[in-house]
Order: C-alpha cells, then structure tokens, then sequence
C-alpha cells in the first residue's frame, strides 16, 4: 500500500473524501475552521496546480504510486471515453471491489486482504490487489480466513455504508458479485483534468 505520512494533512489539501478517516464532523469542522483562517493563496490556481491536485485526489483515494496511476491512465487514454476507461479500470480492481462491497472497513485494509490470500475470485485464491474483475465475477472471503479479525462481525454490522448499484453483496457468505460496471458519475472524480496533466 503507498506509505502514507499524515492523511489528515493531505486530506486537508485535496478533499476529505480520500480517506475514510477524515470524512468524520470533527474533521469537517476542523477544515472549516482552517479555511476561515487562512489567508487566499495562489496554490492550486494555475492550470498545471489544478491538474497536480486532481490527479494526486486520484492517485490518495486508490492508494496507487505515480507509476501505477500513469499506466493506468496511458491504457484509458486511447478508449472512446477515456474517462470511463479508467474509472472503471480503478473500481474493478480486487482490492477497490472488496472495499466497495463492504468486505473490508477500509481500501487499506482491503489491499491487506487480498494481498494475504483471504479473498478468492470465483473460487480461486488471488494475492494481487490490482486484479482486474470483470461482470459476473464473483468475490469471497477465504473459507479458512473467515475468521479473522480482518471480517469479524461483518454479517452482524449496523449502519454500513451503501453499496454500488454495479455490486451485490451477501454478509452472511462474505461474499460479492459484479453484476454491473461502474459510472463516472459516481465517482466524483474529474477525470478529464488528470488525463490534462499526463498529456502536457
């Protein structure tokens, strides 16, 4: 998973939704009183800052390194809507499916599950978090890793985070399918400003 040094820090700088750490009141509040104090500046302002900050949103919500975000954007840029392309190519990853299906509390640790051998994809035991899922695949919970603290209470949980519309869940099968591809509109994500910083 990328090392990263203060999540709130850079949350503070690109947006609270990158992590689910800071999308909290407190947080919320903090940031607003932050912005209340804080002189206007120029960062972010040019063209080449607004870029940087999206593409970096882009890069922190993922956890990916620059090299993986930038194959990632060349293989997109030649499809009819490269934004979808790539949208969809960062959601169907095994360790983004977990996380959404809510098989894991956090992209981190989703990325730890999979990479430790608790998930399998219809049936087959997967260890690369960037595993490409396709509609129909479906992805599961180890039967021997069932009881790990990693999914501990997950069928009993409350007030769990909604699920995309492109994705069924089961809790008491720790289990998911991909009935569905994912939509830009979801994301909230500008795609088309990251697609401008890699093409300068």
């Amino acid at each position: 998973m990328l090392p990263i040094k203060s999540k709130y820090k850079i949350a503070k700088r690109l947006g609270a939704a990158i992590f689910e750490q800071t999308q909290t009141q407190k947080f919320s509040l903090s940031e607003a009183r932050t912005k209340a104090t804080k002189k206007p500046g120029r960062r972010g302002g040019s063209d080449y800052g607004r870029q940087l900050l999206e593409k970096q949103r882009v890069r922190y919500m993922y956890g990916l390194a620059e090299r993986q975000l930038s194959n990632y954007a060349e293989k997109a840029f030649g499809a009819p809507d490269p934004s979808l392309a790539l949208h969809r190519s960062l959601e169907l990853r095994a360790d983004s499916a977990v996380y959404k299906a809510g098989l894991a509390s956090t992209r981190r640790a989703a990325r730890q599950a999979v990479s430790h051998g608790h998930i399998t994809v219809n049936g087959r035991r997967i260890t690369t978090p960037s595993h490409a899922l396709r509609k129909g695949d479906v992805i599961a919970v180890r039967e021997g890793s069932r009881k790990s603290p990693l999914f501990a209470g997950l069928a009993e949980q409350e007030n769990r985070r909604s699920i995309p519309q492109w994705i069924t869940a089961d809790f008491n099968q720790l289990k998911a399918e991909v009935v569905g591809e994912p939509t830009v509109a979801e994301s909230g994500l500008d795609y088309p400003t990251v697609f401008e910083f890699y093409s300068r």
